[in-house]
């Protein structure tokens, strides 16, 4: 397998009587020898740019790309050794499933017998050996993304690129999808480069997560690194679901002690005591507008705490409850901002209804409001 080492890597589109629009904007990024790297951002961040260029199916404007220590901004797709997996399957409907998987390799002249054991070791490995005879259209959706994935498979790369591959499928198949997936990569050991918009299949699947935004790549880090140590607010927002709830507001003194105070023109605001762990990151930052992030599940219901603290204990407005079963939601009101809490499954709240919640702000973070960059220590690798 192989290391994909990415440098100040720039595609601009060409505008008629303008700039150009600059899709990737100078990224840095190394794909280790076997890992599984999941590219993820919000659409036209430029993840499926970079993925193309790194399949050789779009020009590089400027910045270089090696795999396996080889520069490849001049070498043909083919000549990459690489192989590609696509949102929309791209299956010869004309074709058995067996001729589909084994189509690369007849038109590398690969042996006939050699080209037979592949398809078969690959359609065993992904369970098509009762549809190797069968054409495209005889196939469920799941099934067409597994001949996608065999048809790579066989060719036996040097890097794995898919590029949305479970976007056209139900929830349900994804959720199986992104199972195979993973244990495919554990079971060839493959250099892989996984691109979605779906932050679920980031976290599912990644051994390391690069987030994008605009063209840029704003963090690079293992999943929980990501989830509990973001760099910014975007980041922050972007990774979890639900996502992380963010109020605005000032940190101020009172009594000895910082507090942060929820920006609002009622006479009682949102006040709550940082504590040690969010005093010593805010500590230069009294008097100075910040925003509080805070994930549903460090929102507690007060009735499931034996000693709730009241220095971090407020009363909001419930405005809808949905059960998930083994949790529930609920989306809550301070009067000013709207958001998330996850509570037992055995609670039971009504639209309108006035509860207290406990913030969990050991597990908090602040972003300064205007850079939007986390105060404190998060951390990336």
């Amino acid at each position: 397998m192989a290391k994909v080492v990415i440098e100040h890597l720039v595609k601009v589109y060409p505008e008629k009587g303008g700039p150009g629009v600059k899709a990737v904007n100078g990224i840095n990024l190394t794909v280790e020898d076997r890992e599984f790297m999941v590219l993820v951002g919000p659409s036209g961040c430029g993840k499926s740019t970079t993925l193309r260029m790194i399949a050789g199916l779009e020009e590089i404007t400027t910045g270089r790309i090696s795999i396996d220590g080889r520069v490849v901004n001049e070498v043909l797709p083919k000549d990459r050794d690489i192989a590609m997996v696509f949102q929309n399957y791209a299956l010869y409907p004309h074709m058995s499933v067996f001729d589909n998987m084994a189509f690369g390799l007849k038109l590398r002249k690969l042996p006939a017998s050699e080209i037979a054991t592949r398809v078969q070791e690959a359609a065993a490995m992904l369970g098509l050996e009762d549809c190797l005879r069968r054409r495209p259209k005889a196939l469920s959706g799941g099934q067409r993304q597994r001949v996608a994935v065999g048809r790579a498979i066989v060719r036996k790369p040097k890097v794995f690129l898919f590029d949305e591959p479970l976007s056209n499928l139900d929830a349900k198949m994804r959720v199986s999808m992104r199972a195979e997936i993973s244990k495919l990569h554990a079971r060839l050991g493959a250099t892989m480069i996984f691109v979605t918009h779906d932050q679920v299949e980031a976290m599912t699947m990644g051994d390391r997560i690069c987030v994008m935004k605009d063209g840029n790549i704003i963090q690079v880090a293992e999943p929980l690194t990501l989830y509990n140590h973001p760099v910014n607010l975007f980041v922050a927002g972007f990774i979890g679901s639900p996502p992380m709830n963010f109020f605005r507001g000032t940190i101020q003194r009172a009594g000895g002690h910082l507090v942060f105070v929820e920006t609002s023109a009622r006479p009682a605001p949102l006040t709550l005591d940082l504590g040690d762990v969010l005093s010593a990151r805010a500590a230069g930052h009294v008097d100075r507008p910040v925003v509080l992030g805070i994930r549903p599940e460090n929102i507690h219901d007060t009735l499931t705490l034996g000693t709730p603290d009241p220095a971090r204990t407020v009363e909001v407005n419930v405005e809808v409850s949905e059960p998930m079963g083994p949790e529930t939601y609920l989306y809550l009101d301070t009067g000013v901002t709207s958001f998330i809490a996850r509570v037992r499954p055995t609670d039971r709240f009504e639209p309108g209804q006035k509860i207290k919640v406990t913030f969990g702000l050991d597990q908090a973070h602040l972003f300064d409001a205007a850079t939007e960059q986390v105060l404190g220590n998060a951390k990336s690798s």
